[in-house]
């Protein structure tokens, strides 16, 4: 089953072009199908970029699926026009009173600001606690993991002695985990973060189980019982280029930056890049929103506690 986007979204023809079904809402109008009621709050400042990554893996699913895009109105964006927030972006004011089968909350470049200090703090708590009691499963995402594990269970973030930047090789620490069901027993993720949340804290919160991690990039999945909230610290949903970018963008700007590791075929930047996380994306969502949204969730959304 597709995807339902709104019929102009950039990311229609994109997806369509890489021959993933999708449905507008023209069409989806005309179905009989109760569609699985996805929120995303994209806190990327390329949301364009992200809304189309993200849109890419929850459309290749035999589920459909009806996505709705939020920003935050205590932040205004440099990277995206104002007339593509306001034809495709709503605020939380706007879904506050509705309840949502999954939702997802992107990374945001502002890892080594405190928590308290980002602009639109208050607002993200707002967010993160509606969740509770309107979400069925909230999916969180790099920064957004973070920011998650210290609202939630008072687990902050630290510094990393230089950035995580690369292709990183995964092994799960509980097997039986439905998350990762159909993942091999070793599977690549791309992490970019300068900061990181300590293994030991996590281990000490009961309600709080690691699911996978890396050797050199630590842990990287994250879930409270029955998935009510994932926390997964890469970027599973990254393009083939998406780390090209950000290495070239902080080479121009001056940044201190190293090669991204396993990225480029011999560390040439020259090379094109091999993509070595796709499947392991594609099947880490089909079994998000199969196994902790489809399967659980109530048919009346208003059920959802």
């Amino acid at each position: 089953m597709p995807i339902k986007i709104p019929n102009a979204l950039p990311a229609t023809d994109v997806l369509r072009k890489e021959n993933i079904f999708v449905m507008t809402e023209t069409r989806a109008q005309v179905q009989e199908i109760r569609p699985l009621q996805i929120l995303l709050l994209n806190l990327m400042p390329k949301k364009v970029e992200t809304e189309t990554q993200l849109s890419r893996l929850l459309g290749n699913t035999p589920l459909q699926v009806e996505l709705e895009l939020i920003h935050t109105k205590s932040h205004e964006s440099k990277n995206v026009s104002k007339e593509h927030l306001l034809s495709f972006y709503k605020t939380f004011d706007d879904v506050k009173d509705r309840n949502f089968d999954g939702l997802i909350i992107t990374g945001a470049p502002v890892e080594q600001i405190p928590f308290e200090e980002v602009e639109y703090w208050e607002e993200l708590c707002e967010i993160m606690e509606w969740s509770k009691t309107h979400v069925h499963s909230t999916f969180h995402i790099c920064w957004g993991a973070q920011a998650g594990l210290y609202y939630h269970f008072g687990i902050d973030k630290e510094p990393l002695p230089e950035k995580m930047f690369g292709i990183f090789p995964h092994k799960l620490d509980h097997k039986k985990s439905i998350l990762f069901r159909g993942f091999d027993d070793t599977f690549m993720v791309p992490h970019s973060r300068h900061t990181t949340v300590a293994r030991e804290k996590i281990e000490a919160v009961p309600e709080l189980k690691i699911l996978a991690s890396s050797k050199e990039a630590g842990v990287y999945a994250v879930a409270t019982k029955k998935g009510k909230q994932i926390f997964i610290t890469g970027h599973s949903e990254y393009d083939a280029m998406t780390l090209d970018s950000e290495y070239q963008r902080d080479l121009g700007l001056g940044r201190p930056i190293s090669i991204p590791k396993n990225y480029y075929p011999d560390d040439d930047p020259t090379k094109k890049p091999k993509v070595t996380w796709r499947s392991c994306a594609n099947l880490l969502y089909s079994n998000w929103l199969n196994y902790f949204v489809y399967q659980t969730t109530p048919y009346d959304l208003k059920k959802i506690k």
